[in-house]
């Protein structure tokens, strides 16, 4: 469905002014939606301007002031939409007939609101914004159409990127499948590596932009495979390599391959929304989706009692207790958890069968005492399906939590090890047996938590989860056997490490998901979300023994674990601060969020958990940190242009304190330390800047705040933004090199433009 582009920015009086973009145009990217956002409040002030029977000339000079520039940012902007145009020849037609469009609307706005130096600026002879008012609403109209046209198409170069970005790694993958020497296959993989790194930023830049939480969610699953697959890579293809008679070894090398052909495949899916030979996605619904909808249309009766039928009502409930069955028909699940779904789901029948009957008896019928039956039958309905969503989520997160700690030895994977090195196949067998007894029960238990999830973003994990077990253990069964079959090996051995460790990396990731789980139900922080930093620095080069990743041990954990729950408890006040915005896509909330969010990353870490997992993903993570705090401090230097306040100073000089404490922390997260206590020192640092850091966030965000709800409520002046600076221009001119042009022509240049435009009150 397409949405207008300011639907969601926030901007609801441009709904009430009848402003809309092109129909057809859909925004799927938070830097699209939040670039029109300043335009859309322009045009805004402009339309509903309060029509006085006296103007005065401040009233008079700030409409033209705003017509202005809205016309003068629009021609800035339509010139960087051209360059792109001339960059990119098959867009060229399109974007053109855009830009015309945009300055044309431009041009209208600066006319109609050309007003000050008319005695009467009503009086007929001369048209403006008081004599005609449609005329301002369809200029805005073509302006908001033309501007959307222009980043959707920039948009589409974004994606073009990637698109070649992923035949590249593909074509390479092909090179390295047909390989015969280990010659070749390093001066392949070297050029491999870095195409996979090209590849990770561009598609990691594109998650945190998509607006739809479940894109990004499929987006960061994908991610993920292709992170551990690259790795895998390395080891199946050199063993293969070795060995290259041995079946067991091309099915693992195959098998890779596979799967990170299927992961490109499906990141394209997601940045272009589209799927093979037209396929919709159809994911199963969920017990606890099922429950909440179901529970949305019970309720629903109070207000009308003939908005849908009892068929409706009963279809829905069935299709809940149909999937109650994955449950009540699982090995796995308790005797006593099984026992007490059926009764529940016997007693949620009852209960739709007495709420049907009060229902079709209101609707003949509405006496008190009538009304008051069906209230008491909604209220039994809906307490038996949370009863029922509490006990699926029990046997749910029971099973979980055992079979996790059941396996946390992973006594199986190394008895797998110690067999192969031995060349015992028969022991090895035996082993397998146990591993694919294992996989089966972890993937039972991601299905029935899928149920349970409570959000969209977690359910997509839950199947993630499912399908790395699904894969990785057979593909851990091939490496055993190719071990076993060569035992003297060292490269065999290695390849099953590996796949070992992305085994034992999904379960302790599956502690986290569970804990998130939990969240969710008892309404604790479960959508907090955690940053993934991919690639890791090194990690897809082909000479990888130097860079070994190092965890801190139990020790150290405990040493730094003061320190990381400070800064747990600072990530919640820096969330509540944010929370209390009225403006949730205000640049300085979201800066603010993304910070919080990278810190709760960093305190999982300290506990040995979440998907920051060695030293080096820490100190990356330190490094985007300590960026986004760079852009806070612009965005807060941006605010203060604003405003006139006594607090002003306070602000600027708390911004200059934020972006010195930034620096330090990124020049300590890139200094490159050795020895495992130097590491721990690094580590400790990192925590320590960044703690400091959160720190001064809590006290900027409540001061922003309140100087802005000053402002907005008339105590303090926002005054209009500097006028544009001829370095911002030049920048989308005087771009030869391609890194110079990848940065300068796109978005993010059009997004300057649009942004810097005077944001008015209308007075």
């Amino acid at each position: 469905m397409a949405t207008s582009p300011c639907s969601s920015s926030g901007v609801s009086s441009s709904s009430s002014s009848g402003l809309g973009a092109d129909a057809g145009l859909e925004i799927r990217t938070r830097s699209v939606e939040q670039t029109l956002v300043p335009l859309v409040s322009q045009i805004t002030t402009l339309i509903n301007h309060k029509d006085k029977p006296k103007r005065s000339d401040k009233t008079l000079q700030a409409i033209q002031r705003v017509g202005q520039a809205v016309n003068l940012a629009v021609g800035r902007f339509v010139t960087v939409g051209e360059a792109i145009a001339n960059e990119n020849h098959e867009l060229k037609e399109e974007m053109s007939v855009a830009c015309i469009e945009a300055r044309r609307a431009g041009e209208t706005i600066a006319k109609l609101t050309d007003v000050t130096s008319l005695d009467h600026p009503e009086s007929d002879s001369h048209i403006t914004i008081f004599t005609d008012k449609t005329g301002v609403v369809k200029a805005a109209r073509l302006l908001l159409s033309s501007v959307t046209k222009v980043l959707v198409l920039a948009d589409r170069i974004v994606i073009k990127q990637i698109i070649t970005s992923r035949n590249k790694v593909l074509a390479t993958m092909e090179q390295l499948e047909k390989v015969s020497s280990f010659q070749e296959f390093v001066q392949i993989f070297s050029q491999f590596g870095n195409e996979m790194v090209e590849f990770a930023h561009l598609t990691g830049d594109r998650q945190n932009d998509l607006k739809d939480e479940k894109k990004k969610a499929r987006m960061a699953a994908s991610r993920a495979v292709l992170e551990k697959c690259t790795m895998m890579l390395l080891t199946a293809s050199k063993t293969c390599l070795r060995h290259p008679d041995c079946e067991s070894a091309r099915l693992n090398k195959d098998g890779v391959f596979h799967r990170m052909r299927l992961a490109l495949e499906q990141v394209i899916e997601i940045v272009t929304d589209s799927r093979p030979n037209g396929d919709s996605e159809m994911a199963p619904i969920s017990i606890y989706s099922g429950i909440k909808e179901f529970k949305n249309k019970v309720e629903g009766l109070r207000e009308n009692l003939y908005f849908l039928s009892k068929e409706n009502l009963s279809t829905m409930l069935e299709v809940i207790l149909e999937h109650t069955e994955d449950f009540t028909d699982s090995a796995y699940t308790s005797h006593e958890h099984r026992e007490h779904i059926l009764e529940l789901s016997k007693q949620a029948k009852m209960e739709l069968e007495q709420l049907v009957s009060v229902w079709m008896q209101a609707q003949n019928q509405k006496t008190k005492d009538v009304m008051e039956d069906l209230e008491v039958a909604i209220l039994k309905t809906c307490q038996c399906m949370n009863e029922l969503k509490r006990e699926v989520h029990s046997a749910a997160t029971s099973l979980a939590a055992d079979l996790l700690k059941y396996h946390t030895d992973h006594m199986v994977l190394k008895a797998l090890k110690i067999t192969g090195v031995e060349g015992n196949l028969e022991a090895v067998a035996e082993y397998t047996c146990k591993l694919s007894e294992q996989k089966e029960q972890l993937v039972e238990m991601c299905r029935l938590l899928r149920h349970v999830s409570g959000t969209e973003p977690l359910e997509i994990t839950c199947i993630h989860a499912e399908d790395t077990f699904q894969v990785t253990g057979p593909q851990i069964i091939s490496a055993a056997e190719t071990l076993a079959l060569h035992p003297s090996s060292k490269i065999a051995k290695e390849n099953l490490e590996v796949f070992c460790e992305a085994w034992e990396s999904q379960l302790s990731d599956m502690s986290m998901l569970l804990r998130e789980i939990n969240d969710v139900f008892e309404g604790r922080r479960g959508e907090k979300r955690v940053y993934l930093s991919l690639p890791r620095p090194g990690k897809h080069n082909a000479n990888l023994k130097a860079l070994k990743p190092v965890k801190l041990d139990t020790e150290e954990q405990a040493k730094i674990a003061k320190l990381g729950l400070e800064l747990h408890l600072l990530t919640s006040d820096v969330d509540s601060e944010t929370e209390k915005w009225e403006d949730q896509e205000n640049e300085i909330v979201q800066h603010g969020q993304g910070m919080s969010s990278m810190a709760y990353s960093m305190y999982l870490f300290t506990r040995g958990e979440g998907l920051l997992k060695t030293t080096q993903d820490l100190f990356h993570q330190a490094e985007i940190f300590a960026t986004e705090g760079t852009k806070l401090a612009s965005a807060l230097h941006a605010f203060c242009d604003q405003i006139r306040d006594d607090d002003k100073p306070l602000l600027l000089l708390e911004a200059e304190k934020l972006i010195s404490m930034c620096r330090q922390l990124q020049i300590t997260a890139k200094t490159s330390v050795q020895g495992k206590s130097a590491t721990f020192t690094k580590v400790d640092a990192c925590i320590l800047k960044t703690r400091n850091v959160m720190t001064l966030l809590c006290q900027l965000l409540p001061l922003c705040c309140k100087l802005l709800r000053k402002n907005k409520s008339g105590n303090g002046c926002i005054k209009p933004a500097p006028p544009w600076r001829e370095d911002k221009i030049r920048t989308g001119t005087n771009a030869h090199s391609p890194e110079r042009r990848a940065e300068t022509f796109g978005i993010k240049s059009l997004e300057n433009h649009v942004t810097n435009m005077t944001f008015l009150e209308s007075k």
